[in-house]
Parts: C-alpha cells; structure tokens; sequence
C-alpha cells in the first residue's frame, strides 16, 4: 500500500463521482465558533488536521475532524478556515477524491505543486499582520508547530494554541471513543519479553542522560507492552500513554478494555507497571516534572508528540527527538521474522484462491469492485491466526485504478470487466505479521502500452529486489533503482517505492522508508527490516502497480571491504506476477531468471497449503501463473 506520496502529479479524469456534503451551514456555525469571547480574542483562522492527539496515520471515527467539516474522507490532508474563505492541503494521492468530494464552498491546494503555497505561505500573503491562527495544541505535532509558527511569525501573525477543539463543540452526534479489549500478544509471536524491552529502552536513556521517557506513538507502547487492542480499525492498537522512568513504568489507559489475563502477562514477562487513567496523563506528567526525578537528566518526548505535552518540558531540559522505540521495533527479531514470513505464505494462499476465483467468474459480468474485495476477505478468514484487513482493500478496475488509494464505495463501486485491467492491493493482519500486498491482472486482452508500462514497473520492482546494497545506506539511495525503466520513456509515479511493515502492528511504519527524497530521521536500511517494494504507473483508464514486501538481510558479495557489510532484499510475498502482462523482448536474461526463480517459489512453497485447504482451483492457477518464461 503506497504510503510517502510527493510532488509528481498527473492529472486523471474520473469516471465514478463521489457523494457531495453541503459543508455551508457548518462552516458558518464554525466562523461563529471563532468570534466567540471564550478564545480570549476572536481568531481570524482555524487550522483542521487529520491527525488525533497521537499522531496517528489511521484515526477512528471519533477524530475525524477535518473530514467532518470539509467532507472530504481521504486519510491525509489539512484544512484552514478564516471568515472569507476555506481551503485544503492534500497531496497527489487525493487530488481526484478531493475534487470530488469538496463542495463549492472549498478551495483546493494540491500540495507539492509548484504554483500551490504551503499553508505557511498562504498565511503569510493573505493575513494580516496581528491575525491569530488558532489550531488544537492537543493534536498538532511539536515540529509542525515550531515550523508554522517560524514562517508566520515574522509577518506579525500569532499561532495561537487552543485546549478546546472548535470543530468538537459543533459535532453534536460526533461518535464515542472507542474502548476496546486489550489482549497480551504471546511470547510465541513476540520473541521478546517486555521486560527485556524496557531494559533496552532504558539503555538508550542512559546514553542520553535521560531520566524520564514519554511514549505517546500507540504502535510503539503497543509493541513494546506486548499488547494489542482494536481501538483504531485495521490497526491493532489501543488508546494509551507510557511514561517510562528507570524504576517505573507507567501505562495510560482505560482500565476496563485491560483483560484479566495482562496483570499475569506483565508478571510473567518480568516487568511492574502501574496503571493510571488515560485522562490522567497531563496531571502526571506536569507532577513527576516538578518532582526530583527530572532534575538531574533531561525528558525524552519525541518532537512527533503534541504541541502541548512537549512544551510542557523546559526547553533546557527537554531531548525533542524520535523515541528509541521506532528503531528498535523495526529491526525484527528472529521470531518477528520467521512470524512475518509464515504469515506472507498464508497471504499468498489466499490470494491464488482468490485470482483464481475471479478469473473463473469475472466473465459472468456481475461481480464488482466490492463484492470482490469480500470475496478475498473470505479467502483470507481461512488462514490460521487471521485477525483482519490490514487497511481498506484497494479493489479497483479501469480507471478507479488510477486513483492510487482508491477504496470502491456504494456510489463508486465499479463491475469488474475481462476488459479493463484490475488493481488490487490488500494485506491482513495475522497474530504472527502483518502483509501488504498489490497484484495487477488483465483477465482479457491488455493492449501493447499497457503490456509495456507493466513490463517497465516490473523492471524497476524487480531490479530494485535484486540489489546490493552498503549497510545503513539511506533510502532515497535505492529509490531510482525502481524509476529508472519509466524514465527511459519519460513516464513516473508520483509516490514513493517503499515503507516499512510492523509485525501484527500497522501497515505503514518508520523509521526507514524508499523514495525519490530524503525521509527525517531515516536511520538506513539495516539487517531485520522488513518495507514494502512498490513501483507502479498510472493514467486516465488504469493503474498499475506491483507490491511485495522485502526482508534486509545479510549479503554475500564477491568483494569484501573493511568494515563495510552490503545487504540485500529477500521477497517474503508470494504471488504469482501475471506473465501475459510482460513484454518478454524488454526483460533481460537476469529478470528472467529472476521471475522464474521467483515463480517457482511460489509453487513449491504454496502447494501444500493449498492442498490442505483442498482448492483445486487455486491449485490448477498457481500451476498455470508459475510456468517458466522465456524468448
């Protein structure tokens, strides 16, 4: 699932309409809200993100502000409202939804443009000097903030923090916070006690003098407790907090989601936590740093937590960067890697039998977008220690598969056809890992052009598979190993190429990732990592895009340097590419031998599970997609 989207756009005409919300009424109710005595002053802007107070990619129903007020659903944006007019900032990814779905009363800001200001920018322009732009402190991040305010400051406009949320105060049916049960994940799949793991937290505070840590990331407390919840939807984290001390440790939660079996769980994996109300966060926090535990070290609290718990911490005590959580968490251990590979097998079983399936039925004409990303639901469902999608299948044919994170609604839901190309990208969550998958397919007739920009995404995912690589090398490095063969024609993508996985944790995850620039704070590809390898083309009638997931491993190379160690990628997805897409006269003899090699893989490791499940129809498919190419 494509996940870093920057700056390269094409612009696709969209042959399914997506419903319109009239958003006159709130944001007038909105600009009343901001005149109001209650704020100190009335402000001249309010700023509406996407995130939630933990800067979570994925929010519940219950935070989704910006897409109340603006009525517009995608995951990624921001809006900003002033009494004259009413804007929003999304990237390449949303263009056509946002279109779409934006009523008359927005303008849209395609981010990345060259002609299109950052919201920085636009207030600087259209603000006068004295304006106030308020913004929830609780849910902007501490670096976003210091950068916004950097660039206004100077023109006399104040960024003004605000304890309340405007758009709160007008959502009268707004949904509850979810409060989910939390369940301790076993040893079995973690490979690692927690204890050990806050010793190891530990480590890394003393190296930074650190004498308190704030965890507020809920797939890093998640991974580093051994619990999971279902507080955020494909996402199996729970609403919590984590102070960590050299003594203590201290979870943020609601007491009543906690199974009765975690008190045993903690007692069993050798580590004392106590339990606090999650409402209680502030007032501890605010406490234990007036008390003696934070005058001799400094407070860990990563710039990526909210304007207001880190401005909490005196500048001169504060260490305002990345936990040491992400590193850690990405960096799988032999148990996370063999859970992740296992869990890669099931995923491909599922698969063949769902391919399989479709081309079976997809000529009978009444089988759509929807009903198709059910059936691999039910495929999936199958497999031992399934817990659900990862994240909204992308089901999409023709044209919706130009949209790069397109997910068929009611209203847009398209019949799949022998005649237009299919895009599917889909993951699961299992106990033991979590996969992320894309396989584009042609049940009928592709034509010339589209069996080349397939073959030129095919060259670049599988170059970019087959490379070596010095250890720790950034990811924006490797990133035109996957470009190269559409540049050769004057063709790109306009996302990024790869993003990291967690083991039965999210879909998308850091500290590392592949694409065309610089990630923050990428420490480098390093042994354990798993990310995605995900080049793809898309215009006005369809989209392409290969998607497997990669391991980094140790390389043998024929040379050695001192102190110098290559990696390369292992490819745990295991689903057949559809060789008819191919243009075998552009492949070289080494992308040959790649693909075969890749294929029979495939068929030896997935057979016997497919036998065990006794689908003869997946099986007669995966014999058939495997077969050897060649000249």
């Amino acid at each position: 699932m494509v996940y870093y989207l920057y700056i390269f756009c094409i612009l696709v005409n969209v042959h399914s309409i997506m419903a319109v919300r009239s958003t006159g009424p709130l944001l007038a109710r909105l600009r009343d809200l901001m005149k109001l005595k209650y704020l100190g002053e009335p402000i001249q802007g309010y700023i509406v993100l996407s995130e939630d107070a933990h800067q979570n990619e994925y929010i519940s129903a219950c935070d989704g502000r910006r897409a109340f007020i603006t009525g517009f659903t995608g995951s990624a944006g921001v809006a900003l409202i002033t009494q004259n007019e009413a804007l929003l900032w999304t990237d390449g990814r949303y263009f056509v939804q946002a279109q779409q779905q934006l009523d008359d009363n927005w303008t849209l800001m395609k981010m990345g443009l060259p002609d299109t200001p950052t919201l920085a920018e636009w207030l600087t322009k259209n603000m006068k000097a004295g304006s106030r732009i308020a913004v929830d402190a609780n849910l902007i991040t501490y670096s976003e903030w210091r950068r916004i305010n950097k660039e206004i400051k100077y023109k006399g406009i104040n960024l003004v923090p605000l304890d309340t949320n405007l758009i709160d105060r007008m959502w009268s049916d707004r949904p509850s916070i979810p409060s989910n049960p939390v369940k301790p994940l076993n040893i079995t799949f973690t490979g690692k006690k927690c204890g050990e793991k806050v010793e190891e937290v530990r480590q890394k505070m003393t190296e930074k003098n650190a004498t308190i840590l704030l965890v507020t990331a809920l797939d890093e407390i998640a991974w580093l407790l051994n619990l999971r919840g279902s507080d955020i939807t494909y996402n199996p984290v729970f609403y919590s907090y984590v102070i960590v001390t050299h003594t203590d440790v201290h979870l943020f939660v609601d007491d009543k989601k906690l199974d009765s079996t975690v008190p045993e769980h903690f007692k069993s994996e050798n580590l004392s936590v106590i339990i606090q109300p999650y409402d209680k966060l502030h007032t501890f926090f605010n406490d234990i740093l007036a008390s003696d535990n934070s005058k001799t070290g400094k407070v860990w609290v990563s710039d990526r937590s909210s304007y207001n718990l880190v401005n909490i911490v005196p500048k001169s005590n504060r260490i305002s960067k990345p936990t040491p959580i992400p590193l850690m968490k990405a960096i799988k251990n032999s148990v996370e890697i063999n859970g992740l590979k296992n869990a890669h097998i099931k995923d491909g079983a599922a698969l063949c039998s769902y391919f399989a399936w479709l081309e079976e039925n997809i000529s009978l004409g009444n089988l759509t977008e929807i009903s198709g990303a059910e059936k691999l639901l039910s495929f999936r469902s199958l497999q031992e220690d399934f817990v659900g999608p990862s994240f909204e299948t992308i089901s999409s044919s023709g044209p919706n598969g130009g949209i790069i994170h397109y997910s068929p609604t009611p209203e847009t839901d398209r019949k799949l056809s022998v005649d237009e190309m299919y895009l599917c990208d889909s993951g699961g969550q299992f106990l033991d890992g979590t996969t992320d998958v894309t396989r584009t397919l042609h049940f009928g007739t592709p034509t010339e052009y589209q069996k080349e920009c397939f073959t030129r995404v095919f060259k670049g995912q599988a170059n970019l598979a087959m490379s070596k690589f010095p250890h720790k090398i950034l990811g924006n490095c490797l990133d035109s190993y996957a470009r190269r063969f559409l540049w050769d024609v004057g063709l790109d993508y306009m996302h990024g190429t790869g993003h990291g996985i967690g083991a039965y944790l999210n879909v998308h995850e850091g500290p590392m990732g592949i694409s065309w620039r610089e990630i923050p704070n990428d420490p480098g590809l390093q042994a354990g990592m798993f990310l995605s390898n995900e080049p793809g083309y898309y215009e006005e009638d369809f989209g392409i895009r290969i998607e497997d997931i990669v391991l980094v491993k140790d390389s043998t190379t024929d040379y050695k340097m001192p102190q110098k160690p290559f990696l390369q990628f292992e490819t745990v997805t295991l689903c057949p590419i559809q060789t008819k897409m191919l243009m075998i006269d552009l492949l070289t003899d080494k992308e040959i031998d790649y693909l075969n090699e890749y294929h029979h893989r495939c068929l030896e490791v997935l057979t016997p599970l497919l036998e065990k499940l006794n689908d003869q129809r997946a099986l007669t498919w995966l014999k058939k997609e495997t077969q050897p190419i060649k000249r």
